[in-house]
C-alpha cells in the first residue's frame, strides 16, 4: 500500500567540523545562545540560564558557566568536539573544584568506556552534592533540511542510588538519614514526577529527592516554585498535614516583585483560583507566597487527589508568574 506523504531518510552527518571548525571559536558561542542551552537543559532535565563563557580558573579557561534557575546552583559545561580524553577530565574536575559547581556537563563526540564508567563512578562516590552528566553530540538532517544537533545522555547521577547507598551506613544523600519517614517522601514525590510526566506537563521535572519539598525553575535565577508536603507550618513549628505549592524568591530583584504582587492579592487570588498566605518578613533571606490544603501525604489512597490539586495548582503558579518575572509587569510601579 502505497504512503500518502513521501518518506525520507535520515541521515547523521559524522565529522562536527563540517559545522563547527573549532570548540573555543565556534561551537562554545552556538552553544551558549539561548535556544541551544534550552535544548541542552531539557535533555539533562534542568533550565539553565548563561552566568559566564570561558570563565578564568586559575590557569585555565571553562567553556561555559550557567545557573540552575530552580535553585541558583552552578552548572559547569565543557565540550570538545572529538573522542573524550584524560585532558578534559582532568579539567572538569579542577573546574568543579575551583567553582564549586554542583552540576557539571561533559559534551563529546564519543565517550570511551573508561570515561564513561569513571563518571558514573563520581555521581556513586559524592552524595549527592555533585552532579556528572555526559553526553555524546550528534548532528541529524533529513534530506536536503537544516542539520539538527541531538544529545544522547550516556552518563547520568542517579538520585535513587545515591539515597539507597546510604541506608547501609545510616545516611543518605547529603549526610541525612534515611529513614521510613524520609523514604515515604521520596516515593510520593517519585510518583508526582510520574503522574506529571504522564499528564504532559509544562513543567521542567527533575529526579526528587527524600524531603519535603519538591522545586521547580521559572527559567530567571532568583525565582522558583515548590511543591510541599508535610505537617510543618509557615509559621513554624507543626500542626496538621497539609500540601502546599509556593512561589519563592531570593534576590533584590524578588523583594520588589512579591512586594508588587503583594498590592494585588485580590486580583491574583481570583486568578489563581485559592486564597494566599503571605511570608514577607525582612528577616527572611527568601520570601515566599503560597496556597494549600489539608491533606495526609502518609495516605496512599489519597495520592491521587493529592497529585491532581498540586499538578493544577503549579501549572497556574507557573502559566501566571513565569511571564511577570520577564518583564510582563510593571515590577518598578
Amino acid at each position: 500500500m502505497a504512503t500518502k506523504q513521501q518518506l525520507n531518510r535520515l541521515e547523521q552527518i559524522t565529522n562536527l567540523r563540517d559545522v563547527w571548525d573549532s570548540e573555543a571559536g565556534d561551537f562554545t558561542p552556538w552553544l551558549a545562545e539561548k535556544a541551544n542551552l534550552d535544548l541542552l537543559g531539557d535533555t539533562i532535565g534542568l533550565e539553565l540560564e548563561l552566568e559566564s563563557v570561558e570563565k578564568d580558573v586559575g590557569p585555565f579557561r571553562a567553556d561555559i558557566l550557567c545557573r540552575d534557575t530552580a535553585d541558583g546552583s552552578w552548572v559547569l559545561v565543557e565540550n570538545q568536539l572529538e573522542r573524550t580524553d584524560h585532558t578534559h577530565l582532568g579539567q572538569i574536575l579542577t573546574y568543579a573544584a575551583g567553582l564549586k559547581a554542583v552540576t557539571i556537563v561533559w559534551i563529546a563526540k564519543r565517550f570511551t568506556d573508561e570515561h564513561q564508567a569513571t563518571l558514573e563512578w563520581l555521581n556513586d562516590m559524592t552524595g549527592g552534592g555533585v552532579n556528572f552528566f555526559g553526553l555524546e553530540l550528534e548532528l541529524w538532517r533529513i534530506g536536503d533540511s537544516a542539520i539538527a544537533p541531538k544529545f544522547n545522555v550516556v552518563a547520568k547521577p542517579n538520585t535513587w542510588v545515591k539515597t539507597q547507598a546510604g541506608t547501609s551506613t545510616g545516611s543518605g544523600a547529603g549526610g541525612r538519614a534515611i529513614t521510613e519517614a524520609r523514604q515515604l517522601q521520596l516515593e510520593f514525590w517519585t510518583s508526582f514526577r510520574e503522574y506529571l510526566l504522564d499528564g504532559g506537563t509544562t513543567l521542567k521535572t527533575r529526579e526528587p529527592h527524600a524531603q519535603m519539598c519538591y522545586d521547580f525553575a521559572l527559567g530567571k535565577t532568583g525565582y522558583w516554585l515548590s511543591a510541599a508536603a508535610s505537617s510543618y507550618t509557615q509559621q513554624g513549628g507543626y500542626g496538621s498535614y497539609h500540601i502546599r505549592v509556593e512561589l519563592l524568591g531570593n534576590s533584590p530583584a524578588a523583594r520588589q516583585f512579591f512586594g508588587n504582587l503583594k498590592i494585588r492579592n485580590r486580583e491574583i487570588e481570583e486568578k489563581l483560583g485559592s486564597e494566599l498566605g503571605w511570608d514577607m518578613r525582612e528577616d527572611l533571606k527568601t520570601w515566599k507566597m503560597y496556597c494549600s490544603l489539608v491533606a495526609d501525604h502518609r495516605n496512599r489512597d489519597e495520592w491521587p487527589a493529592q497529585f491532581a490539586w498540586l499538578g493544577e495548582k503549579l501549572e497556574r503558579f507557573y502559566a501566571t508568574f513565569r511571564p511577570m518575572i520577564f518583564g510582563e509587569f510593571p515590577q518598578g510601579e
